[in-house]
């Protein structure tokens, strides 16, 4: 056992901060990934692994229901509601990523959304406290990531957000629920009960689940918590508590809330411009850049004269399928993102659609492909890198080489890149108007007085509608300030 409580400093920290700490850097770069999220999460709602959760949920019923999202017809309890709107947000390996290795917002955001409709009409849940909760939960995360280095590569063993995600979901949902220091004590340690998924079922329709279960074991253990119930309360302090999931755990007390510093005011998230994971998005840009030297943009590969494909990658087993046969498993393939890349000049939702997985050209280039790993070349989302070398059938070579890829925390997306990525998402299930809608209020977050106008937007185009003609079409009347 380590000397200081630092399960008691968690609570502590947890109760304390306000919304005072919060600073515009974590405001704004909160406030993009919480549009970034609703839009991989209403994107979501379209595959066929959240279809069958929401049937598998909707055997469940309550007095307290919240929003499913994209499905006015369907309300579910808040509990259940989380879980599949955590599944959507990952259903498609299309949402943020941080370092050390985790999603951090799909397993805080559903959460804190289902809450907010669930709660009491006179407890109202205001942009402002939404964005405290959701910042204290992703500060969790990271802070509990960065007490071991073993985290700081890409994991083999459990999938991150099934850990640090359901701890941090307890804690978001400590705080919007007001809990008091003892409380957010307990809320962690039967949170961390419910935590640890194993990787193996990475690149298969179980691997959604993670998320959805993150954030709804973590709400579920926030109102475990508020009921009296009882848990260990040194669960951070211990090796045989959090301690279990990192080999080299070492964790430390959080920064005074005198002069807070966030994580997220130190480091910005990963936002991903395709759908599929973290690794693959080097690999795309390195396979584009080479793509230059053998066609120009709007010319077919000339794939005849390439005799082979060389990818130098970072030993990452979960990447490494040379065939992958399914979009789950083509989401998680080094090979498959760089021989797209290469054929078709661009990596785009639609690359992972089945009948793109399996083209016969595609097939051939997969063929000439294979990896080498360099041992400076570490599984680390801080320092990896790939290089794509093609081979020519006259013996000449070219290659490229990706430090950082448009997207990275190095190098984020532009602000209109990441509206685009998300009225394109959203605009799959929401009319245009409500995905503008949707902009608007997230771009005022922190000055919206009820957060339920955002919960109706979620809904669905009908119950939009709706909501707009009640309102003259004018969404920011409901803006506190505006």
């Amino acid at each position: 056992m380590w000397a200081k409580n630092i399960t008691g400093n968690f609570a502590n920290v947890i109760h304390g901060l306000k919304a005072s700490h919060l600073t515009d850097v974590v405001i704004q770069r909160s406030k993009r990934m919480i549009l970034d999220t609703l839009g991989v999460g209403l994107l979501g709602t379209k595959t066929d692994v959240f279809q069958k959760m929401v049937q598998y949920s909707k055997t469940y019923s309550s007095d307290t229901s919240s929003t499913v999202w994209a499905h006015p017809d369907i309300r579910l309890p808040p509990l259940y509601a989380t879980f599949v709107n955590g599944v959507a947000v990952h259903s498609m390996d299309f949402d943020d990523t941080w370092h050390p290795t985790t999603h951090p917002s799909g397993a805080v955001l559903p959460v804190l959304l289902a809450l907010s409709e669930a709660l009491p009409e006179n407890k109202k849940v205001s942009g402002l406290d939404l964005l405290l909760a959701f910042n204290v939960g992703i500060e969790v995360q990271g802070r509990l990531m960065h007490f071991s280095n073993e985290a700081s590569n890409v994991p083999k063993r459990f999938h991150p957000p099934s850990i640090v995600g359901t701890l941090g979901s307890s804690a978001a949902a400590a705080k919007l629920l007001d809990l008091n220091q003892f409380q957010c004590k307990e809320a962690l340690a039967i949170a961390a009960s419910y935590a640890g998924a194993p990787l193996a079922n990475a690149a298969t329709q179980t691997k959604p689940l993670h998320m959805g279960n993150a954030g709804r074991h973590g709400l579920e253990a926030a109102f475990l918590a508020s009921s009296g119930l009882q848990a260990n309360k040194l669960i951070l302090d211990l090796e045989s508590g959090f301690g279990a999931f990192y080999t080299d755990y070492l964790p430390q007390t959080l920064p005074s809330l005198q002069s807070y510093a966030w994580l997220l005011g130190q480091q910005d998230v990963a936002i991903k411009s395709f759908p599929a994971h973290l690794a693959t998005h080097w690999m795309a840009e390195a396979a584009l850049a080479v793509r230059k030297h053998l066609a120009k943009s709007t010319e077919s590969l000339p794939s005849g004269l390439i005799k082979a494909i060389v990818l130098e990658v970072p030993d990452i087993q979960y990447v490494n399928r040379p065939f992958p046969a399914s979009e789950h498993e083509a989401r998680h393939s080094l090979q498959f993102a760089g021989c797209t890349a290469l054929w078709d000049g661009y990596v785009s939702m639609e690359s992972f659609e089945q009948q793109n997985i399996s083209r016969p050209e595609l097939s051939e280039l997969l063929r000439k492909t294979h990896l080498e790993h360099s041992p400076n070349n570490q599984p680390s989302f801080k320092d990896l890198y790939c290089q794509v070398t093609i081979a020519l059938q006259d013996g000449a070579k070219v290659t490229e080489r990706c430090d950082t890829f448009y997207g990275h925390w190095r190098k984020p997306l532009r602000q209109g890149d990441l509206v685009k990525k998300f009225q394109s998402n959203a605009t799959t299930v929401l009319s245009l108007e409500a995905a503008e809608s949707m902009v608007e209020v997230v771009s005022n977050l922190e000055k919206l007085d009820d957060c339920r106008l955002l919960t109706s937007l979620l809904q669905g185009a009908e119950s939009t509608s709706k909501l707009l003609k009640h309102s003259n079409g004018q969404i920011c009347n409901r803006l506190a300030v505006l």
